[in-house]
């Protein structure tokens, strides 16, 4: 029950914060999401003293006529994610704190209701769940960002619901083909079950494999994004209220990551031998095409958009080399370890853009500078985050980056060497755009900066903290991910032989 109670605490409170009334509204908000940010610990807790507690898990029979359950579960790779989304919560929350919304109520209720529908991705354990989960955390954020958005918000809100919802109907026909080639029971009923879907491709034909491939990855391709199924992501990161695009980038883009480790690579074997090397390719050509695209940026929000395409394509090409009997995991390992530290990173690096134009009316690189000068201590935290966004070593990003690069190069030497420019084009925008914000003489638009709120050092400390923290000891979280990388590797081991 601990599992259901996680999904179900965020919709209680969601259904809460839509009768509360008031500025106090907000404050409920923080107040829930730190609860359930505690009970997502205390499962934490439960699933290293016994990965096998029967307390993590339900399954019930949910529409019996056609083999659906209401089946949700936690391993250490869903663990990290449920425990990513239960922090980035209360700290999206928090950065709220100084803005005024029209309707507060429904602003704090469709985080919620997104928090929920996010947890239930990933600990989903059912095809028909997980598509239900997954359609789900489309709504609130669809509504955050049609109501609360910048300039030309409902065209290009639009365009991202089309883009995804396109995408989610390629992954349930691939869901569908999969479930249809499930063994029927006693009474001719198929099992969207996840482990029957593992073995579904076996009565499948190569081609019908790769159908199921193409349906799965172009979900999850759009979800990341990859080239060239991003067009949709930078818009979208602008013009979507400052919480709404933590959301999406802190939290709703690893749906997509974590579908291709959980939902793909184990489910048509056969397909992702032949069709592998082509995802590589797409992932790595978004590794170096936003990061081209990020230097040319001076728009420090649209650059911090491109970066978050370029970290997730070295994330996905790590987990697309993953080749049983001739890899090792350390590619997954690396993308698992990239996806809780880019989360923490990016919604840092969003906060601090969010800031720059709340007190300077811009984020235009050429106009901003100086702001060390007028605000040290906002230069040394910007740094800190900054520093593990470029993944040096002893920073949360360092230790995901070299995994993922250590996985790619077991793969291919030369695809190693064009998805490691992530590192040094990284350093070069971010970098520049550091000096082009904090260094050099104050001018008229940063002469004013001013000090940092309350809740403004909070937020920024927390993610500093987590920076250091997980970049100096990250064995807590490789050591919770070590039962599902051999339980992985046993699944997939026959397509090897």
């Amino acid at each position: 029950m601990i599992t259901a109670s996680l999904i179900g605490l965020p919709l209680v409170f969601g259904l809460l914060l839509l009768f509360t009334r008031g500025e106090g509204v907000k404050r409920v908000a923080l107040a829930a999401s730190v609860i359930t940010f505690l009970f997502a610990l205390f499962a934490c807790w439960t699933l290293q003293q016994n990965p096998a507690d029967p307390n993590l898990e339900t399954n019930s029979v949910w529409i019996a006529s056609i083999g659906v359950n209401f089946h949700v579960a936690m391993g250490g790779i869903s663990m990290i994610l449920v425990l990513l989304t239960c922090l980035l919560t209360p700290l999206i929350i928090l950065s709220s704190f100084r803005n005024q919304y029209e309707n507060p109520s429904t602003f704090y209720a469709l985080i919620s209701f997104m928090q929920m529908a996010l947890i239930g991705v990933f600990v989903a354990q059912d095809g028909f769940l997980f598509y239900i989960f997954w359609e789900l955390a489309l709504i609130p954020i669809y509504f955050i960002c049609l109501l609360w958005g910048g300039e030309n918000r409902g065209a290009i809100t639009f365009k991202f619901f089309v883009y995804t919802l396109f995408g989610s109907l390629f992954m349930l026909a691939a869901l569908i083909m999969l479930y249809i080639h499930t063994p029927a029971n006693e009474a001719g009923v198929h099992s969207f079950d996840l482990m029957s879907l593992y073995g579904a491709h076996e009565t499948m034909t190569a081609a019908q494999q790769g159908w199921v491939f193409w349906g799965l990855f172009l979900a999850f391709a759009i979800k990341m994004p990859v080239f060239p199924f991003h067009t949709w992501q930078p818009d979208t990161y602008v013009t979507a209220p400052t919480p709404g695009t933590m959301l999406l980038s802190g939290i709703m883009l690893k749906m997509g990551t974590y579908g291709l480790i959980v939902w793909l690579l184990p489910m048509v074997p056969d397909a992702l031998e032949a069709w592998g090397p082509l995802a590589v390719t797409l992932s790595v050509i978004s590794v170096v095409y936003a990061s081209g695209m990020a230097i040319v940026q001076q728009d420090f929000k649209r650059l911090i958009a491109y970066s978050s395409i370029a970290h997730v394509g070295l994330i996905a090409a790590g987990i697309m080399a993953y080749t049983p009997g001739k890899t090792g995991t350390e590619g997954i390992a690396g993308a698992v370890m990239q996806m809780f530290s880019h989360g923490i990173n990016v919604v840092g690096l969003f906060f601090i853009a969010d800031i720059l134009l709340k007190r300077t009316g811009t984020r235009e690189l050429s106009k901003l500078g100086g702001i060390r000068n007028v605000n040290p201590q906002f230069a040394v935290l910007f740094l800190i985050i900054l520093l593990g966004s470029v993944a040096l070593p002893l920073t949360n990003g360092f230790v995901g980056e070299f995994l993922l690069m250590n996985g790619v190069y077991q793969y291919s030497a030369t695809a190693a060497v064009f998805a490691g420019l992530t590192i040094i084009l990284g350093a070069v925008y971010m970098l520049r755009s550091y000096q082009s914000i904090m260094l050099g003489e104050s001018n008229s638009v940063t002469a004013s900066f001013g000090a940092l709120s309350g809740s403004e050092k909070a937020l920024l400390l927390i993610i500093c903290a987590a920076v250091i923290i997980f970049g100096v000891y990250p064995k807590p979280l490789l050591d919770l991910i070590q039962t599902d990388l051999r339980s992985l590797t046993l699944l997939m081991a026959p397509a090897a032989n």
